[in-house]
């Protein structure tokens, strides 16, 4: 019988961006319809596998985002499409790299719930770039959030503090900027696509607390010191200021966590 980490790892073996926003799209329906009931046992990739464009480069070898002129708005475009697309990767490898802690159901709807909102955002941004004459892989790109997908693998405390809770809630705090710049230019569909990705992934930070809040009281862990010594010895850069506090809030997300971890 398939069980959801078969899909789970048939999504991350699939290289073509649209083969794994369809499989996506698919394999979400049929576990929320119940066509799939077995969480299984598969153990996902190292990696995820990839097509052969972008060319992947070091985060401090990628050009600046801007939301200006013509090529500069393409360098976002890509730059957060290239995000969406691991982000479809990341909610599947949570699906199936964390089935052997037997976490509740909630927990597998959650992040395949993730995987197939990232796939829609994928869509819509991969869809303006063509509108603007580009496309996904025309640019290189980062390996920075499977990097930090790689060094969080070894425990779902940590997954959930670095992706959702750190690199997610950034998404929130920065977003609202951007929407703003890209109007200020008159890019109104670019910042359409925009703010409503960043209202989306409000859902998926609080997914983030909600499981690791969940996790840490079955450790009987202390959250908020847990999530500031995890993102001390699991995450390269600091959490800084400003932040978007009232899209935390709706995510759950208290001040502590990242007031206190702002000031490390």
């Amino acid at each position: 019988m398939t069980s959801l980490t078969d899909l789970a790892c048939e999504v991350l073996n699939t290289a073509k961006p649209s083969e794994k926003v369809r499989l996506t799209y698919r394999y979400a329906q049929m576990w929320r319809a119940g066509e799939i009931s077995e969480i299984g046992d598969r153990t996902p990739p190292h990696r995820p596998a990839r097509p052969a464009n972008p060319v992947l480069c070091s985060p401090g070898d990628m050009p600046k985002r801007s939301t200006g002129g013509g090529k500069r708005r393409i360098n976002l475009i890509h730059a957060i499409a290239h995000i969406e697309l691991n982000a479809i990767d990341l909610g599947w490898d949570a699906v199936a790299r964390f089935a052997p802690l037997n976490l509740p159901k909630a927990f597998y709807d959650d992040w395949v719930q993730v995987a197939e909102d990232e796939a829609r955002h994928f869509e819509m941004l991969e869809k303006r770039l063509h509108e603007l004459d580009a496309a996904y892989g025309d640019l290189p790109a980062h390996d920075g959030l499977w990097e930090a997908a790689m060094n969080t693998a070894d425990d779902v405390l940590a997954r959930m503090a670095v992706a959702p809770m750190l690199l997610e809630a950034r998404g929130l705090d920065t977003t609202p900027g951007t929407v703003k710049r890209l109007r200020a230019n008159g890019d109104h569909a670019t910042a359409d696509i925009m703010e409503q990705i960043g209202d989306e992934e409000i859902s998926h930070v609080a997914a983030g607390v909600r499981w690791f809040e969940h996790v840490c009281a079955q450790r009987q862990l202390d959250p908020v010191p847990t999530f500031k010594n995890l993102v001390v010895t699991r995450f390269k850069g600091q959490i800084k200021p400003p932040f978007n506090t009232q899209a935390r809030d709706q995510a759950a997300m208290a001040p502590a966590y990242y007031l206190t971890a702002a000031k490390t």
